[in-house]
């Protein structure tokens, strides 16, 4: 038998990455962040913005638990975050009612909240769109949540096949969200240099003509060859 929860539990105290650190992420095209992942960290491609020439953002996430057809947790996040903080709501990807809409959006917004991510359903588009939060969802629907409860603030969450722990960097764009934990930051900014090198390399080739990079030649070049 379950425990009645409490309506809001909020853990404080986790590590959050220096300004510095997420500076040195900033503007950052999250196909690159991937790369340097070795493709992985992308959340699933259902979640994308509600405005898509509103969509880049970065920043340190505030995770949230937010139940099916329940607001709480939401609510706690707007309570608790900091100025640039990326709120990132797990709502079981539940589809049935909005998780979020333009009052919450605009309240995080005045509060400094750089963007909120979640994997449940948004609603009153043009109202998110006006209130110039980033905002990404994994559909829309105007049926509204209740607040009952339980919801939770500061612990670990899963969401679009990614664990996104308090603290790990949130970076998005047009494209969809990458998650890179906190403590792989310094490490995947090292492999993101080589990434952009090797990308600007391969755009100024087919600037100039390319039909093939060194890549292709060689996948090309392996092939088993059938026929004349």
């Amino acid at each position: 038998m379950l425990d009645n929860p409490p309506l809001l539990t909020i853990h404080r105290g986790h590590r959050r990455p220096d300004a510095a650190l997420i500076a040195a992420f900033r503007g950052a095209q999250t196909s690159h962040l991937a790369d340097a992942m070795d493709g992985r960290g992308a959340l699933d491609h259902r979640i994308k913005p509600m405005d898509p020439d509103n969509a880049v953002f970065c920043g340190p996430a505030l995770t949230a638990l937010a139940y099916p057809a329940d607001i709480v947790g939401v609510y706690g996040a707007l309570a608790e975050a900091e100025p640039g903080d990326v709120i990132v709501a797990a709502n079981d990807g539940y589809a049935a009612t909005a998780v979020v809409g333009d009052l919450v959006a605009g309240m995080m917004k005045n509060k400094g909240v750089a963007a909120f991510v979640t994997d449940g359903q948004a609603r009153d588009r043009a109202g998110i769109v006006a209130a110039g939060l980033p905002v990404f969802a994994a559909g829309i629907m105007p049926a509204s949540p209740a607040a009952n409860g339980p919801g939770v603030v500061g612990a670990p969450v899963t969401l679009g096949g990614q664990h996104v722990r308090p603290g790990d960097i949130i970076v998005g764009d047009a494209d969809g969200v990458v998650v890179v934990p906190l403590d792989r930051a310094e490490e995947v900014l090292e492999r993101l240099a080589a990434v952009r090198a090797a990308e600007a390399k391969a755009v100024a080739a087919v600037a100039a003509g390319a039909t093939a990079t060194d890549r292709i030649r060689a996948v090309v070049a392996a092939a088993r060859v059938i026929g004349p």
